[in-house]
C-alpha cells in the first residue's frame, strides 16, 4: 500500500438501511468531526446476511468494480462498512493503487494479548481472519444471536434501540474478559460498533480499537507522508 495523497476517503458501502449514529462507518458526521473528506458507495445487493452468514463470492468483483470507480473519481484510500470484508482485503489491494483499509481486524497483529468483538462469532471464519493478519488463537466473542444489534443489524430494519444495542456490545466486551482476561487490546470488528467504544472501554478497563480509530490514524500518516514537515 502507498501512502494517501490529498483526496478523499471512498467508503464501500453495504447495501443497507439501519440507522447509523455518529461514529458508524457510514455516517458522514463521523469524517466531517475528523476534517476528513468523505465518498460513499454503495454496492447494490450486498445486504449484511449475504457478506456475514453467506460469504456469498459473487459480491467480490461488484466491491472492486466499486473501489475502482472510486479513486477514479480521486478517492485517495478506500475503506468498507464491514468488518468481514476482510476476505477482500488482497482482490482490492491489487485492484487500486491507493491504501485499502478493508477491516479493523487488519490492526489487531499491531497489539500486545489482543482481543476482538465482533458481530458475528460464528461467521467470523479462520479463512476471513487469516486474510487480516490475526494471530492464531486470538480470543474472540460476538454479541449475542437474535440480540437487538444482531437482530436489527442482520435483518436490515429501519430502527434500532441504540441504549440496547450499547448494552448488547458491551455483554459481548465483558464476556470476553471474563474468558481471557489477560487481553490488554480490544478491536471491535464491526463497523457498526465505534458509537459505543468509549461506554465500552470504560466498562471493561481496556483499550478500545475499531476502523474509525484505524481510518483516522491512516489518514493522519498519509497526509504526513504527503507533506512532511521542513
Amino acid at each position: 500500500m502507498t501512502a494517501a495523497a490529498p483526496g478523499f476517503l471512498g467508503v464501500l458501502m453495504l447495501d443497507t438501511r439501519f440507522p447509523r449514529p455518529p461514529g458508524d462507518v457510514g455516517n458522514p458526521d463521523t469524517y466531517a468531526r475528523a476534517g476528513i473528506p468523505v465518498r460513499f458507495l454503495t454496492v447494490e445487493g450486498a445486504s449484511p446476511r449475504r457478506i456475514v452468514e453467506e460469504a456469498d463470492p459473487r459480491l467480490i468483483q461488484p466491491f472492486v468494480d466499486a473501489a475502482v470507480r472510486l479513486v477514479a473519481e480521486g478517492a485517495s484510500m478506500i475503506t468498507t462498512s464491514c468488518g468481514f470484508l476482510a476476505a477482500y482485503q488482497a482482490e482490492l489491494s491489487k485492484a487500486v493503487p491507493v491504501p485499502v483499509l478493508t477491516s479493523s481486524l487488519l490492526q489487531v497483529r499491531r497489539y500486545a494479548n489482543p482481543g476482538i468483538v465482533t458481530f458475528d462469532a460464528a461467521s467470523l471464519t479462520p479463512q476471513i481472519l487469516q486474510a487480516a493478519g490475526v494471530p492464531a488463537g486470538t480470543p474472540i466473542a460476538g454479541v449475542r444471536p437474535g440480540c437487538e444489534f444482531h437482530r436489527r443489524i442482520l435483518n436490515n430494519d429501519t430502527v434500532l434501540d441504540l441504549a440496547e444495542a450499547q448494552r448488547n456490545v458491551i455483554d459481548a466486551a465483558v464476556r470476553l474478559m471474563e474468558a481471557s482476561p489477560t487481553i490488554e487490546n480490544i478491536v471491535l470488528e464491526c463497523t457498526n460498533m465505534p458509537p459505543y467504544r468509549e461506554s465500552l472501554a470504560a466498562a471493561v478497563g481496556r483499550k478500545v480499537h475499531d476502523i474509525e480509530t484505524l481510518i483516522l490514524e491512516a489518514w493522519c500518516a498519509g497526509n504526513a507522508a504527503q507533506h512532511p514537515r521542513r
